[in-house]
C-alpha cells in the first residue's frame, strides 16, 4: 500500500486523485506542515523538507515533487491516460505546462507565503508580496491563453494538468479572480471537481 502525506486543497490533491483513479491501494496521512497533528512528525521523518505531497511507495521508496509522482504513476498505469504517451501529439504541450505549473507558478508561493524568509522590514515584505502576486497573475494569464478547454486543457484528452488546475484555482489569487480573468481555467477546474471519477477525493479535500 502507498502512503500519501497530504493536506486538504494542497498539491497532494493531484496525487490523491491519481491514486484513486488508477486503483492503487493507498492510505492518506493528513499532515499539513503548517499545523500540529498526528502525522506531522511522521512526515518530518520521511521528508525533512516537510512537503506535501510526499508519497511512500509499497517498497518503502520515498517520492517527493508532485510532477515526478505524476510521471511515475503514469508509467505504472499507461492505460489510465493521465499523461499523453510519447508518440501523442499532445505530449510536448503536456510536459511544457506541467513543468510550468510546478517550476514557475509554484515558486511564487514559496516567496509570497512567507516574505520574512527573504527580506526584512514590513514595507519591503509587503512590496515583495505585491510584486510576486502580480507576477503570478501574469503567469496565469499565459496558462489561460494556452488552454483549449474543449473540454480539457489539452482539448479532448484529459490529463493530470486538469487536476492541477482544479486545486490551484482555489489558491491565491482565488476563484473570483480566475472567474473574471481566466474563464477557461475556471471551466476546466469546475469540470474536474464535478467529474464522478474523482468525487470521493474532491469531497475529502472539501472541494465539492
Amino acid at each position: 500500500m502507498h502512503t500519501l502525506y497530504a493536506a486538504q486543497r494542497a498539491g497532494s490533491f493531484v496525487v490523491e486523485a491519481l491514486l484513486h483513479h488508477t486503483g492503487e491501494p493507498y492510505r492518506v496521512a493528513e499532515a499539513p506542515p503548517w499545523e500540529a497533528g498526528p502525522h506531522r512528525d511522521e512526515l518530518a521523518r520521511v521528508n525533512p523538507l516537510m512537503q506535501v505531497p510526499t508519497l511512500v511507495l509499497p517498497d518503502g521508496t520515498v517520492m517527493t515533487e508532485s510532477a515526478a509522482i505524476v510521471l511515475h504513476l503514469a508509467d505504472c498505469h499507461p492505460q489510465a491516460g493521465i499523461v499523453p504517451p510519447a508518440d501523442a501529439p499532445e505530449r510536448a504541450v503536456f510536459l511544457r505546462w506541467l513543468l510550468y505549473l510546478v517550476g514557475s507558478v509554484y515558486p511564487t508561493f514559496t516567496v509570497a507565503d512567507d516574505p520574512t524568509r527573504w527580506v526584512s522590514g514590513t514595507d519591503a515584505q509587503e512590496e515583495l508580496v505585491r510584486r510576486t502576486s502580480a507576477y503570478r497573475c501574469g503567469l496565469w494569464r499565459q496558462v489561460e491563453e494556452a488552454a483549449k478547454a474543449t473540454p480539457w486543457f489539452l482539448g479532448e484528452r484529459f490529463s493530470a494538468i486538469d487536476l492541477y488546475l482544479a486545486v490551484m484555482v482555489t489558491w491565491q489569487p482565488r476563484r473570483p479572480w480566475f472567474a473574471e480573468h481566466a474563464p477557461k481555467l475556471t471551466a476546466i477546474a469546475d469540470r474536474c471537481t464535478a467529474d464522478p471519477r474523482f468525487a470521493p477525493v474532491v469531497a475529502r479535500n472539501g472541494m465539492a
